[in-house]
């Protein structure tokens, strides 16, 4: 009798065998047909991987062995993304300091990693808290640096009072700090940057060339926030001033009303020595976070400078007026209102009494005076009220305006973005240290190169206070003295752990030949070999989730960038192909902690095993749409293992024609779903094939070493052990994926349904040439519904040919 499939045996026998033999070690200069599959790397900020980690990292290599198989030289590697906030917020929770704390969760990752039965090449692995991987981290600040793409200044910068750090624009776009969710607050502090904003418009430009999901090339397009447009110049009546008002819609210009100014711009703080209105209104917005200010349904507040602007199109004298809603820092500080066909604008003149106007007329042709803000057409419509431009649709009217108004010197078309530089400081201790020194005048120099990797200092308490823990170390500063004289200072800040994982895709890479020991990656002195770059970049695909849109994968973007422009890499773009795996809920409810609604895949492992797990997920849904946990679906994934693993050791001469042709169909169907990432339905295909082969009583050899290499990318364990006990030779995973015969799909059978009184109870299938009787008998016997049949008689009787047998009872 056979014996039944134990995972908990065959497991770990395959992963030993991988491990021995380098089964997924990659030699990246011989490989003759390269392809480049990576995750998005952990943060080992917990203990333990979660459901989310298995369902991006498990089905990520599902993909990663079917490419294998399709004769690839796949390279799938992993690390951790060991430094920044997430690490050290579990640092302080546990007060376990985090060189110790990280080594323990990677080691325990890794064990965890490995029983997946992932293809990863554990030689190739990285870190980015060991001192071999900063020094690169470091090497790309410097590089930046010298290029005039680091810098520093003193500005408001965001800040988390519960993480007591800086954190960056993306790191807080909902005006909460994207890891505690606390307030953000603004606070003045000079700071280090990255020079992003010099990249924006190829960060944009980029995007047509990448295949990524369109929704994530939105979001990347709308934060970069490029906007064609022109700066139109107002004379101040009465006066030698001027008020420059940036505008993508000219057009609209004959219905301009008003003028606003940030308070922050040089005109109101001009006023507001002579206004004390003007002044009072200037104080009390100092004391609100940008974020405040822009807040969504925000009631509008302003204050009437008493000045005027003249509209040189019409010669309307527009108010000048004060309003927290305009930034500083954004464009030229000052916008002019035009309220018919803006609903900020609206708003404002709505609050104050300012007049509306109309120029514009929709698509509803409503011509009436605008008093609702339902009437306020921004998008669409022709030009009424607006001399020259009468009759002309906006679009053709915005191009002709701006033509004319830059004719009259009036002003200059101009592109601006929404983008600011990269904020990398850290008052943080867990990262990596900015490679500067300050001489005795305070003048920044970087560290030479040789004297990286500049090592984090551990004589320093690494619970946050608001200040760099750095700061507080005297070997740093002993250091800095004895490299460079009396009287120099350390920088204390670190980096932001994005800058870790800006360039992580050339560090896989760059460990050919060297290994991951320490001391022999920190003798190395190229950043990575020319040839190897070149044959494996850019990343054949990239898999992670959509939260890095406007974080890790612009930052990788930009580094990746800059790397090329200094002649150290020759991609332009970091990831040639993007997906984002969905998210899996437990009850409808995403996962958390305080939720007390989270999964340990353990428990599931240790008694289903990997492979069972592993297809669970994929068996939940579309990869990128995710699904709801339950624990009773696991079950039915456990039985059709069993099930499997049983046929397919059972042996018949020949395959039915029906059988074969289904064993073909089920090829086809996973060699189309499984590349484009439909698991669950290839896992369907394949059980739906289970149920004729165990009809049938068994399968053939041929079939059965089909079925074995099918089942390779999505249960690799399962695949290994019925490889070998059917005969196979060496690996599965090393086999050339099945070809399906076209021919045998065109088959001389038909599934067809079987309904009683109207609801499907069941399926068979039958020549196409079939006789009615012979059909509606078979339909019958079909067991469950002969069940619904049981004490009963059949009424009536339609054979639909080929498609649907109906069946009326009583």
């Amino acid at each position: 009798m056979q014996q039944a499939y134990d995972a908990s045996a065959v497991e770990p026998k395959w992963q030993k065998k991988w491990e021995e033999l380098k089964a997924y070690e990659v030699d990246l200069k011989k490989a003759k047909d390269p392809y480049y599959s990576m995750v998005m790397w952990p943060y080992p900020s917990g203990d333990k991987l979660h459901v989310g980690h298995w369902y991006n990292f498990g089905p990520a290599d599902s993909y990663s062995r079917f490419m294998r198989m399709q004769g690839k030289d796949v390279f799938t590697p992993m690390g951790f993304d060991a430094f920044g906030l997430p690490a050290e917020n579990y640092a302080v929770k546990t007060g376990i300091h985090p060189t110790e704390s990280i080594a323990k969760n990677v080691e325990t990752m890794i064990a965890q990693l490995k029983r997946m039965g992932c293809m990863y090449d554990w030689s190739k692995s990285e870190n980015s808290s060991a001192p071999s991987y900063y020094k690169w981290t470091q090497w790309v600040f410097l590089k930046l640096f010298e290029h005039d793409l680091a810098f520093r200044k003193k500005q408001d910068v965001n800040f988390c009072p519960k993480c007591q750090t800086v954190l960056a624009n993306e790191q807080c776009q909902d005006g909460k700090c994207e890891r505690c969710e606390s307030e953000v607050e603004q606070k003045p502090m000079t700071q280090w940057f990255f020079r992003i904003t010099k990249y924006a418009d190829r960060l944009v430009d980029g995007l047509e060339s990448i295949d990524w999901p369109e929704k994530t090339k939105t979001m990347q397009r709308h934060w970069i926030g490029r906007k064609h447009g022109i700066n139109i110049v107002y004379e101040v009546k009465g006066s030698a001033d001027s008020i420059t008002c940036f505008t993508t819609r000219p057009d609209t210009n004959f219905g301009a009303t008003f003028i606003v100014v940030a308070p922050e711009h040089a005109f109101a703080q001009k006023v507001a020595k002579e206004n004390p209105e003007v002044a009072g209104y200037i104080q009390a917005a100092s004391k609100k976070s940008e974020l405040e200010r822009q807040e969504e349904g925000r009631k509008k507040t302003g204050v009437f400078t008493g000045h005027y602007a003249v509209n040189n199109l019409s010669g309307y004298e527009m108010p000048i007026w004060v309003s927290d809603f305009v930034l500083g820092g954004f464009g030229t500080g000052a916008v002019v209102g035009v309220p018919g066909h803006d609903l900020r604008d609206f708003e404002f003149a709505e609050t104050f009494g300012i007049p509306v106007l109309r120029v514009v007329v929709g698509p509803d042709g409503d011509t009436s005076k605008i008093t609702k803000p339902e009437q306020v057409q921004e998008d669409a419509g022709t030009m009424v009220n607006s001399d020259f431009l009468d009759g002309m649709e906006i679009m053709a009217a915005k191009e002709k305006i701006m033509d004319h108004i830059a004719a009259k010197g009036w002003g200059e078309k101009i592109t601006t973005y929404r983008l600011r530089d990269w904020s990398i400081s850290r008052q943080r201790y867990w990262g990596a240290p900015i490679p500067i020194v300050y001489d005795p005048e305070g003048n920044p120099h970087p560290i030479p190169e040789e004297h990286l990797p500049w090592l984090l200092p551990t004589d320093v308490e690494f619970k946050p206070t608001g200040t760099a823990p750095l700061a507080q170390s005297k070997e740093l500063k002993v250091r800095t003295e004895k490299l460079f004289g009396k009287g120099w200072t350390p920088e204390v800040d670190t980096m932001d752990t994005f800058v870790c994982s800006s360039f992580y895709q050339f560090m896989y890479l760059s460990t050919e030949g060297v290994g991951t020991k320490s001391e022999a990656r920190s003798q190395k002195s190229d950043f990575i070999d020319p040839k190897i770059e070149k044959k494996w970049m850019p990343v054949d695909m990239y898999i992670g989730g959509a939260e890095h849109a406007c974080m890790h994968l612009i930052y990788a973007r930009f580094v990746t960038m800059a790397l090329k422009d200094f002649g150290f890499v020759q991609c332009e773009e970091p990831f040639k192909k993007l997906v984002h795996q969905g998210i899996i809920t437990n009850q409808g409810a995403k996962m958390s902690k305080s939720k007390g609604n989270v999964v340990s895949p353990d428990a599931f492992v240790e008694r289903h095993g990997a492979d069972v797990f592993r297809m669970y997920l994929m068996f939940m849904g579309p990869f990128t749409d995710g699904g709801d946990w339950s624990d009773t679906g696991i079950k039915g994934i456990d039985r059709f293992v069993q099930r499997m693993w049983k046929v397919l050791n059972k042996r018949v001469d020949q395959c039915s024609p029906q059988v074969r042709a289904k064993v073909h169909a089920t090829v086809k169907k996973c060699t189309e779903d499984i590349p484009a990432l439909r698991f669950n339905t290839a896992i369907a295909a394949l059980m739906e094939l289970l149920n004729d082969l165990e009809k049938q009583g068994g399968i053939a050899q041929e079939g059965a070493e089909i079925v074995a290499r099918l089942l390779a990318p999505l249960a690799p364990h399962l695949a290994e052990e019925l490889w070998e006990s059917i005969g196979g030779q060496g690996f599965v995973i090393d086999q050339p994926w099945p070809e399906f015969d076209p021919a045998l799909l065109k088959t001389d059978s038909a599934t067809v349904a079987v309904q009683v009184n109207g609801k499907v109870r069941g399926q068979i299938e039958v020549a196409t040439d079939a006789a009615e009787a012979e059909v509606i008998a078979q339909a019958k016997e079909e067991p469950n519904v002969a069940k619904h049949l049981e004490g009963k008689q059949v009424r009536k009787a339609i054979y639909v040919k080929g498609r649907l047998v109906s069946l009326v009872v009583s």
